[in-house]
């Protein structure tokens, strides 16, 4: 098999990003938008020791979920994977991906039940990064850093095509210079946005110190957009592909938005990790309630806590919440937020969960509550948690592949895999958020 070949091949599974998976000449070709029970005409692109990437030409034979994609921009992004398909079949490719994952990775033979799905998979993000480049304001293609000009993303919230637009309008009546990743120059990097209860921040990231015609770009979004709470300026001028730099200046507004899940309210700045889809993230946090089971005796400790959700969320039904955080800003908005929530039994403390959770005075936990990022938790805490003898894990997780690993190590450690729930945080994408229950064997 070379570059340039031609195959005609059947799609029999699917890659954990969502790419269809076939055979030609007895080697595995991926094919992106191709969809399992399809026979597909494909161009091949790439050739390594293992396997070949193709481009798909022809759908020789659809799949009956095939759809005609709502996105103009679907076969261009490399953001969404499934504006192709019936939502019913994203929604078992998801449940079959954390099966496989527990099965082959944790050697779990836990029971997976359907995907608790979205109610809409339009417009629930309530978080944007718009790269900026010469080519334009948008997205990035798959695979590269090139940009898409857009006029709005589909799962976005409506307000972002205002922003977008006024922004570019902004940058060509001022002469802005967008940022160049190769030479390093320019202006402008990213447009982010974050929205709630109490409106929209928008945050313009740059890689100078000085913004141009500032005070234009203010008068401009607050005539254009509406709702706006914050409008920010944030300087990164290193060569990296992180969003956020350290630095923010407020050009106008406040530098954070309010929202609320279920009861509770919460105070976000722009570097606080928030789950991105308001609706789905209070049905995970109730399902992650059931499971912590609590009847308002239980210390509970709330591991990579970020802004305090999870744990206010449940502190009602808790003796004590005890929450760590790595984000010096997290960590303050979760003591803020504790007190605009009226919640008195909950303490915070700055650090790495690994770190901090070894040294804490006090109360043992009843149960532990870890939501750690897509990397999953060091093994040092896994077998602090596992010291503390809690009788209950609560394990929220948005990588399945993570988290059957870390379930693997938490079983031989003493405790048993009791439910697994996947919940669909980010329709139309590969990622599945999972929230797993794990009990403490009394014998071990």
């Amino acid at each position: 098999m070379k570059k340039n070949d031609i195959f005609e091949i059947e799609i029999t599974g699917t890659t954990d990003e969502g790419d269809g998976v076939g055979r030609a000449e007895g080697m595995a070709v991926f094919v992106p938008y191709a969809l399992v029970g399809e026979v597909v005409r494909v161009i091949i692109v790439k050739v390594l020791k293992n396997y070949a990437a193709g481009k798909l030409m022809e759908v020789v034979k659809p799949s009956a979920y095939r759809l005609k994609s709502e996105c103009e921009y679907f076969y261009k992004c490399g953001g969404c994977r499934f504006w192709n398909v019936e939502y019913s079949a994203e929604l078992e490719y998801k449940r079959q991906k954390v099966e496989d994952c527990l099965r082959r990775i944790g050697k779990i033979d836990a029971e997976v039940p359907p995907v608790l799905g979205a109610k809409d998979c339009r417009g629930y993000r309530n978080k944007g990064q718009f790269p900026v480049s010469r080519d334009g304001i948008g997205i990035y293609a798959q695979h590269s850093h090139r940009v898409i000009d857009i006029e709005g993303c589909i799962i976005q919230d409506a307000n972002n095509p205002d922003v977008l637009k006024t922004v570019r309008e902004w940058m060509t009546k001022y002469g802005i210079e967008p940022y160049d990743e190769e030479t390093g120059e320019g202006c402008v990097r990213h447009i982010y946005t974050r929205c709630g209860d109490s409106g929209q921040m928008v945050c313009i990231v740059t890689n100078t110190e000085k913004l141009p015609f500032a005070e234009n770009l203010v008068e401009m979004l607050r005539e254009s957009v509406s709702g706006i709470c914050g409008i920010l300026q944030n300087i990164n001028n290193k060569k990296t592909n992180v969003v956020l730099g350290r630095t923010f200046k407020i050009l106008w507004g406040v530098d954070y938005i309010i929202d609320s899940i279920g009861d509770c309210k919460f105070k976000i700045s722009p570097h606080s990790f928030y789950q991105v889809n308001n609706a789905q993230t209070e049905v995970l946090y109730s399902k992650a309630a059931e499971y912590a089971g609590l009847s308002g005796n239980e210390v509970v400790w709330d591991l990579y806590c970020g802004i305090g959700t999870i744990g206010q969320f449940m502190a009602k039904s808790a003796k004590k919440i005890i929450g760590i955080e790595v984000v010096e800003q997290a960590i303050e908005n979760a003591k803020e937020n504790a007190k605009l929530n009226g919640i008195e039994n909950a303490q915070y403390y700055c650090g790495t969960a690994e770190g901090l959770a070894p040294k804490l005075k006090g109360e043992k936990p009843d149960v532990v509550i870890l939501d750690p990022p897509r990397k999953g938790c060091e093994e040092s805490l896994l077998k602090t948690v596992a010291a503390s003898r809690a009788k209950r894990i609560v394990y929220v997780s948005c990588k399945p592949s993570t988290l059957a690993r870390d379930l693997r190590i938490l079983e031989n450690l003493g405790y048993k895999t009791q439910k697994v729930q996947p919940v669909d945080l980010f329709p139309r994408t590969h990622h599945c958020e999972v929230v797993a229950q794990l009990q403490r064997d009394i014998n071990y």
